[in-house]
C-alpha cells in the first residue's frame, strides 16, 4: 500500500513540475514583419520603442503579413511602446484590409495579401508547443535572442536545403518548410549545398575590369573613336530613318573589338566613378551579385512590384548590343529574386509596334525566367517607345496578366540613343493609371546626332521627377552591367514608389479654408502654410495636378480656380496673397460653393480631392452638402482644429472617416499631418482598381 502511494502521488506531481518548466522567449525586432517568419504560430517577445511610423502596419484587428508584428500588436492594444510578450497566429490572406488610427498608430489599408496574422496576448494555448527560437525565410543568417544567450539561426540555404534539389517545391517540401521545428532541416549548407558557379558575364566582367586597370590610358582613345567618329554617327542617324535595312556595326573598329581583350577591357571600363548615375546616394562599387532564389521560390517579400521591361528591339541597336541587353534583362532577374510573394516581371519588346514576350504570370521564377529571355529574338524596326507605353498602360497590367493589384506597377524603358516618336503623354497618361516609370537610356544622342531627336529632354517628360531617381544614363553598353544593383534598389524601393508622381501628378485639389472670426490673423496665416506646405509636394502643371482654393465665413469667395496657375511657383505665391477674411461659419454652404465653382470644372481623367480646414463648429449643415459632393466623385478629407466638432469632421470626411479627417488641439501643430494627409492620399491612390 505505501508503495501504491507513493506511486500514485510522484504521477501527480511530474505534471506539475513539468508545467512549471520556463518557455523560453525569442525576441524580435521592431522591423520584422510575420511574413519573414516561418512558424505558423509563436510566442515573441517585443522591444521597446516599435511605435514608430517607420514600422508599416496594414489593417484592422487582422493584419497583413506585410506588417510589422510588433507595431501591429501595439496598434491592437496588446502591448504598448514599452514592448512585451505577444503571441502570433498566421491565417489566411485576406481580400482587403482596412486601415485605422488606434493606440497612437496610424495602420495603412490594402486590398489583398496573401497571408494574414493575428495577435494576442503573450500567453500558451494549452496543448500548443512554441518554438524557442524562430525559424526565418531571409537568405542570411539571423540572430535571434532565447533567453539571454543569442542564437544564430540559419536560413534560407541552410534551413531548406532540399530546394537545391527541387527548384519548384511541391506541395509536401512547401509543407515541410512551414514546421514550427526547423529541426530536419538545419544540416550544415557547405556539406549540402553547392557553391554557385560564376557566370560568363561575371567572369568576363571581373577580367575586363582587371585589364583595364592595367591600361588606364586606353579606354579614352577608345571612346574617341567608337563614339566621336562621324562615320558612327552618320550611321546612327540612317538607322533612324530607315526601318527596313537591319545595318552593320557602327565602325570596323567596333567589330574587332570583339577579338582584342585590351579594347574590349577598355569598353567595359569607359563607365568611371563620379557620373551622374552616383549623385543620388548609390555607389559606384555597386557591381552585379545576383543571389540565389528563397528555398520556397516566394521571392523576395521586401520587393514585392509587378515590373515591365520595355526591351529595344530597334535596328538601331544590332544584333550583339541587343545580347547585350538580353544579358543585363537577365542578371536583372536573378538580382530581382523572382516568385509569387516578391517581384514578378514580364517583358515586352519594340520596334514598329509593341508585343508582349511574356506577361507578369508567365514565370514564377528567375531560373525559368532567365531561360526565357535567352530565347527573344529581335523584332527590328524604329523605336518606338510612346507606342509601346500606350501598349503597357492598356494592355500589360491585368488581372487576366497576372497585375496583383496590391503590387506597385512598374515599367523600366530600355532605349538605345532616343526614341523615334513622343513620349510625353503616353508616358503621362501611365502615370495617371498608377505606373512608375523609369527610363535606362544608352549612349544618348551626341552633338552632331541631337538635331535627330525627335523630342528633346525625353526622358525628363517622361518620368516621375527629375531628380535622377527615375533615370539612368548608361554612355556604353558594355557599362550596362554595373546599374544592376542600383536599378534592383530603386524599382524595390516601395516608400519612393507610392509616393511617387503616380499619384502627385493626377488629380485636382480644392482647399476650403476657414476664414471666421474666431481663426485670427496669425492663426490664418498658419493654415496658408499649411496649405502651401502640401501643395508644393505635388507636381503642379496644367497637365498635372491642379490647385484651386475657397476662403468661407458665412459667405463664400474664390480665391483662385484650378486653371488659374500652371505653376508650382505660381501656385505657392497664390497662397500666400490670400488676405484674411472674418466672420461667421457657414461650412456646409462652404462645400456646395467648392462643388459648384471648383470641382464642377475639374478634368474627366482627374482625380477630385477636397481638402477642408475649420477651427469650429458651423452654423449650416454639413452633412447634406457633404454627402452630395461624395456621390459626384469628390474626396473629401477634413482638417480640425481646437473648436472644430468631431461628428462634422467624420461626415464631411470619405468614408472610411477614419483615414479622411484629422485633429489637432492648436494651429501651431497643423504640420505634423502634412505627410500623413499625402501618404494617405497617395496610398488610395495606389489601392484603387486600374480605370
Amino acid at each position: 500500500l505505501g508503495v501504491f502511494l507513493i506511486c500514485t502521488y510522484a504521477a501527480k506531481e511530474a505534471p506539475k513540475k513539468m508545467k512549471k518548466a520556463k518557455l523560453y522567449v525569442p525576441q524580435i525586432d521592431c522591423d520584422v514583419k510575420a511574413g519573414k517568419i516561418i512558424n505558423p504560430e509563436f510566442i515573441a517577445k517585443c522591444p521597446p520603442g516599435c511605435q514608430d511610423v517607420k514600422y508599416r502596419v496594414y489593417g484592422t484587428d487582422i493584419y497583413a503579413s506585410f506588417s510589422s508584428v510588433c507595431n501591429a500588436a501595439i496598434h491592437s492594444g496588446i502591448i504598448d511602446n514599452t514592448g512585451g510578450k505577444i503571441l502570433v497566429q498566421k491565417v489566411a490572406g485576406h481580400s482587403g484590409y482596412r486601415g485605422s488610427f488606434s493606440n497612437g498608430v496610424r495602420s495603412l489599408s490594402l486590398p489583398r495579401w496573401r497571408e494574414s496574422f493575428l495577435v494576442s496576448e503573450g500567453k500558451p494555448r494549452k496543448g500548443v508547443t512554441y518554438p524557442s527560437t524562430l525559424e526565418y525565410s531571409s537568405s542570411k543568417s539571423t540572430a535571434v535572442k532565447s533567453g539571454n544567450d543569442p542564437v544564430n539561426v540559419p536560413t534560407g540555404d541552410a534551413v531548406r536545403k532540399e530546394y537545391q534539389t527541387s527548384p519548384v517545391p511541391t506541395p509536401a517540401t512547401q509543407m515541410a518548410t512551414t514546421t514550427p521545428t526547423p529541426t530536419t532541416t538545419t544540416t550544415d549548407p557547405s556539406t549540402t549545398t553547392p557553391k554557385p558557379t560564376t557566370t560568363p558575364a561575371t567572369t568576363r566582367s571581373t577580367t575586363v575590369a582587371a585589364a583595364a586597370k592595367t591600361r588606364p590610358g586606353l579606354h579614352r582613345v577608345r571612346d574617341i573613336a567608337f563614339r566621336g567618329s562621324s562615320t558612327s554617327a552618320s550611321n546612327r542617324s540612317i538607322l533612324r530613318s530607315n526601318t527596313g535595312i537591319q545595318r552593320q556595326e557602327p565602325v570596323a573598329a567596333f567589330r574587332r573589338a570583339a577579338g582584342s581583350p585590351a579594347h574590349l577591357a577598355m569598353e567595359t571600363d569607359l563607365w568611371k566613378p563620379g557620373l551622374s548615375l552616383f549623385d543620388t546616394g548609390f555607389s559606384s562599387k555597386e557591381e552585379l551579385n545576383p543571389k540565389p532564389l528563397e528555398s520556397t521560390s516566394q521571392g523576395n517579400p521586401n520587393c514585392k512590384v509587378d515590373l515591365s521591361f520595355l526591351m529595344d528591339g530597334s535596328w538601331s541597336i544590332g544584333k550583339r548590343r541587343f545580347q547585350l541587353q538580353k544579358q543585363f534583362l537577365s542578371n536583372v532577374a536573378q538580382a530581382l529574386g523572382i516568385g509569387s510573394a516578391g517581384p514578378l516581371m514580364g517583358i515586352v519588346q519594340y520596334g514598329d509596334d509593341p508585343s508582349t514576350e511574356f506577361n507578369l504570370k508567365t514565370y514564377a521564377n528567375s531560373k525559368d525566367l532567365r531561360n526565357a529571355i535567352e530565347k527573344i529574338s529581335q523584332k527590328g524596326g524604329l523605336s518606338n517607345v510612346g507606342k509601346a507605353l500606350s501598349f503597357v498602360n492598356k494592355n500589360f497590367f491585368s488581372d487576366a496578366k497576372g497585375n496583383r493589384g496590391g503590387a506597385p506597377n512598374v515599367v523600366v524603358v530600355m532605349v538605345d540613343g532616343w526614341p523615334t516618336d513622343r513620349v510625353e503623354e503616353a508616358s503621362r497618361l501611365a502615370r495617371e493609371s498608377g505606373i512608375n516609370i523609369f527610363f535606362v537610356t544608352i549612349e544618348a544622342a551626341a552633338e552632331s546626332e541631337k538635331q535627330n531627336v525627335i523630342e528633346p529632354n525625353f526622358v525628363d517628360k517622361a518620368v516621375c521627377r527629375t531628380n535622377g531617381f527615375y533615370s539612368i544614363n548608361v554612355p556604353s553598353w558594355f557599362g550596362l552591367h554595373k546599374v544592376v544593383q542600383p536599378l534592383v534598389k530603386r524599382v524595390c524601393d516601395s516608400d519612393r514608389l507610392v509616393c511617387s508622381k503616380t499619384c502627385l501628378n493626377s488629380a485636382d485639389i480644392g482647399f476650403v479654408i476657414d476664414g471666421s472670426s474666431s481663426v485670427g490673423t496669425s492663426n490664418f496665416r498658419t493654415v496658408l502654410q499649411f496649405v502651401a506646405n502640401i501643395s508644393k509636394e505635388f507636381e503642379i502643371s496644367d497637365t498635372d495636378t491642379r490647385i484651386g482654393a475657397v476662403q468661407y465665413t458665412y459667405e463664400q469667395r474664390l480665391e483662385f480656380s484650378f486653371d488659374e496657375y500652371s505653376t508650382k511657383q505660381d501656385v505657392l505665391s497664390a497662397i500666400k496673397r490670400i488676405s484674411y477674411w472674418s466672420g461667421g461659419t457657414s461650412t456646409g454652404a462652404a462645400i456646395s460653393y467648392a462643388s459648384e465653382q471648383l470641382f464642377s470644372k475639374s478634368k474627366p481623367n482627374k482625380r477630385k480631392i477636397m481638402i477642408l480646414i475649420t477651427d469650429g463648429r458651423s452654423y449650416d449643415d454639413v452633412r447634406v452638402p457633404a454627402m452630395a459632393a461624395h456621390r459626384n466623385g469628390v474626396i473629401a478629407y477634413s482638417v480640425g482644429v481646437a473648436w472644430a466638432a468631431q461628428d462634422e469632421l467624420e461626415a464631411i470626411a470619405t468614408d472610411p472617416d477614419k483615414e479622411h479627417s484629422f485633429f489637432v488641439d492648436e494651429f501651431d501643430n497643423l504640420y505634423r499631418f502634412v505627410n500623413q494627409l499625402i501618404q494617405n492620399i497617395c496610398t488610395e491612390f495606389n489601392s484603387q482598381p486600374r480605370n
